[in-house]
This record gives structure tokens, C-alpha cells and sequence, in this order.
């Protein structure tokens, strides 16, 4: 079994990929001879790991979650360290190939079924959390939840805290992406405050300034949002994670939002982003110019010439949504500063959009008191006030009474004392 490894090694130094696998899968299909078995194993063991790794890295999802199911069936054979080391790496493999299959959720869920019935505890929460991240992905948030629930009351009993807090984590993100921005807060401050108490991986700790930053961006916090932001993508980028991609982006959504554009390109431009550019990078670059020409029709082309890249992304689309309200008010603003009455439709044929939108605004702004005027829509008319100054005397008059009461409280508190 030994000399098979072996070959099949050197047929993968050499490129011959496809009969390398041919050889790795008869090596696990094999029984262990009795005679040095331990050597046997490790070869077993070796050629599991490298044909999981092979197909994981051909994209073959049909012929790994095969591999996984044969694995199961012999997993007796090692010991259950092993076993669970063998199962668990096999199945991220598994998950975090991009070629989908429709069967990670079944095959995660066969293998937790499978370490139950071993009475394989670690494995069997390991793999429960990869479930949640699965449910996360796919979209499934409620089950997400669910899972994350029952599974958390379990860590911490136990006491298991890196796990903790990954699965602390996916509640927040779970949270946050069906619009509970309080509880999606709450889960991160309990995952940050457990993940202080441990060693944080660099990904994980990734992970959570990624979350930390979104859930600022959230609060129109931008500043504070970006200073994660550029942590989560330094940490990303130190472990090359394809994730470093997000974080930059929404570095560059954050400096936007600021209304500091002009930065987007000297921090694209930087030693850290240079590797990183790409279709993503340059729909943020046309958004950041679009913005610093306050131009909506810009914008507009942008938003349908990356929207794979835009409307994709929920964060960026929901940002982006904001930017857009905010330059039609600013253009707006410009178009009617010149004038005290001007028609509505004349408005709209210098802005390029449609009547109904461009009233619809007006109203908004005049009722947000960003404008100071009223429509009159029998005559399809703006008309514009000047803006009044406030007479400050009532104020300050306000401000003199509540001091004389205060003194006068004071001076009968005294009064009383000296009685």
C-alpha cells in the first residue's frame, strides 16, 4: 500500500492528475494487510486526505461526498481522533467548494446523524456548526437560527470556546441579514467578549471586524465602520483569504459614503490592494466617480454594468440605495437654488427623470425640512420661501427665567436652613 502512495505521488508531481485519482481511490477501496499495519494506515489515512484534497480541488463535489460516504464506512479501521480529523476536513472540503450540488445540506446532515451514533460529541458540534454556516449561505435563515440555538446552549455547558464563538458569530450574521440589526449586535458583543479570552485565529478574528464593520455601516458610522474594514482585510489578506476581497470593497463603499471619493483611488492604488484588482475593485472605482461628479446618470450606467457586482452584494446595494437618494437631493438642491417658483416638470427635464419621481422627492425633502417651500399641485408648481432667520431672544429669555428660578430655589434653600 506503501509503493501505491508512492506512485501515486509521483503521478501528481508529474501532472497526471486523473490517474493519480484512479490509483489514491483503489489505495482506499483496499483492505489493511495485517503486516505492518500501522504503515498501511498511514497510508490509508495519507491517501484519503490527498485524493479529498485532489477532487476538492477539481471541483468533482459528486465523487468527494462518494469519498465521504465510502470513508464512513471504514472509518473503524482508525482510531476516532483520526476518524474525526478525516470526516471533518473531507466535508469542509466538501463545503466550501464552489461547484454546488444540492446535497451539502443532506451529506451534513448524514454525517452528524453519523457521529451521534458513534457517540463522536467534538465532531458532531464541529460538523453542527458547519451546518449553521451552510444554512447562512444558502440563505436559510430561520433554520440558521434555529440550529445556532440549540447548538449554543450545548457549547456552553461544555465550555468549548472557539467554537463558541464562531457559531456566536454566524447568530449575528443570521440576524443581521433578516433586518434584527439588536439581536445580530447582541450575538457579536457576546462572541468579541468570548473571543477575548482565547486564542483568535486570524480568520475568525477576520470575520468578526467584517461583521463589526457591517453592523456599523448600519448605523451610518462610517469612520468606525472603515477602521474594521481595514482590519478584517489586513487579517484576511495576511492568511490569503479570498474575504480580504470583501473587506477592501467595503473600505472603498465606506470612503464613498463619507463623501470622501477622491480617497477610493490612492487606496486601490496602495502595495496591499494592487493584488486585488478586478471587475469588484472597478465598480467601486465608476461609483466612486460617479459620486465625485455627483452625476446620478453615472450612476445609474454603473449600477447596470456591475450589477453582478452591486446588486449582488446586499450591503452594497443597500449603501448604494442611500448615495443615491442623497445625490438626487444635492442635484435637485443645485437645479432649483435659482429660483422662488419653478415648475415641477421643468425640474424633472433638466434632472432627466421621470415627473412622478421627481415630485415624489420634493415632497419628501420639504417634509424632512431639507427644503423650505410647498408644491402646488394644481399648477404643477415648486414654490420656494426664503429661509427665515430664528430669533434667538425667546431662547435666551427661556434660559434667564429657568436661572433666576434656580437661583431663587437656592437662596430659600438657604433661607430655611437658617431658620
Amino acid at each position: 500500500m506503501m509503493e501505491l502512495y508512492e506512485e501515486a505521488e509521483n503521478l501528481l508531481a508529474r501532472k497526471e492528475t486523473d490517474t493519480a485519482i484512479h490509483l489514491l481511490q483503489k489505495i482506499v477501496d483496499l483492505p489493511v494487510p495485517v503486516e505492518n499495519k500501522e504503515e498501511h494506515l498511514k497510508a490509508k489515512e495519507n491517501a484519503v486526505l490527498s485524493l479529498g484534497k485532489l477532487l476538492a480541488k477539481q471541483g468533482l463535489a459528486e465523487e468527494l461526498g462518494k469519498l465521504i460516504q465510502a470513508v464512513r464506512d471504514i472509518v473503524d479501521i482508525f482510531s476516532k481522533a483520526k476518524a474525526a480529523k478525516l470526516i471533518r476536513e473531507l466535508v469542509d472540503w466538501f463545503l466550501d467548494m464552489d461547484a454546488s450540488t444540492g446535497n451539502e445540506v443532506p451529506l451534513c446532515k448524514q454525517c452528524i446523524e453519523w457521529a451521534r451514533e458513534g457517540n463522536r460529541v467534538f465532531l458532531r458540534q464541529s460538523l453542527e456548526a458547519r451546518l449553521v454556516a451552510l444554512y447562512v449561505d444558502t440563505q436559510s435563515y430561520p433554520l440558521a437560527l434555529s440550529a445556532a440555538s440549540l447548538l449554543l446552549k450545548e457549547l456552553k455547558k461544555i465550555d468549548d470556546k472557539s467554537l463558541l464563538v464562531e457559531v456566536q458569530l454566524l447568530e449575528s450574521i443570521a440576524y443581521h441579514k433578516i433586518g434584527n440589526l439588536t439581536r445580530s449586535r447582541a450575538s457579536l458583543t457576546s462572541a468579541k467578549t468570548t473571543a477575548n479570552s482565547i486564542y483568535c485565529p486570524p480568520k475568525l478574528q477576520a470575520s468578526l471586524d467584517l461583521q463589526s464593520g457591517v453592523l456599523h455601516a448600519e448605523e451610518k458610522d462610517f469612520k468606525t465602520a472603515y477602521s474594521y474594514f481595514y482590519e478584517a482585510f489586513e487579517s484576511f489578506d495576511s492568511v490569503d483569504n479570498p474575504q480580504a476581497l470583501l473587506g477592501l470593497k467595503y473600505m472603498l463603499l465606506c470612503k464613498i459614503m463619507l463623501a470622501v471619493p477622491e480617497d477610493v483611488h490612492s487606496i486601490v492604488t496602495g502595495k496591499l490592494a494592487l493584488r486585488y484588482a478586478g471587475p469588484e475593485v472597478e465598480a467601486m472605482l465608476s461609483i466612486a466617480k460617479s459620486s465625485q461628479e455627483r452625476s446620478l446618470a453615472a450612476l445609474e450606467k454603473t449600477v447596470v454594468e456591475h450589477a453582478q457586482y452591486i446588486q449582488g452584494d446586499p450591503v452594497v446595494k443597500s449603501h448604494l440605495a442611500d448615495l443615491y437618494d442623497n445625490l438626487l437631493e444635492q442635484n435637485l438642491l443645485r437645479i432649483i437654488e435659482p429660483f422662488s417658483r419653478v415648475e415641477v416638470e421643468h425640474v424633472s427635464v433638466i434632472i432627466n427623470l421621470p415627473l412622478d419621481r421627481v415630485e415624489k422627492k420634493l415632497s419628501q425633502m420639504i417634509l424632512d425640512k431639507k427644503l423650505h417651500g410647498t408644491l402646488d399641485q394644481g399648477l404643477g408648481v415648486l414654490v420656494l420661501y426664503d429661509d427665515t432667520s430664528v430669533d434667538k431672544t425667546y431662547k435666551a429669555s427661556l434660559q434667564t427665567i429657568s436661572g433666576i428660578g434656580t437661583v431663587v430655589d437656592a437662596l430659600y434653600a438657604k433661607a430655611k436652613a437658617l431658620n
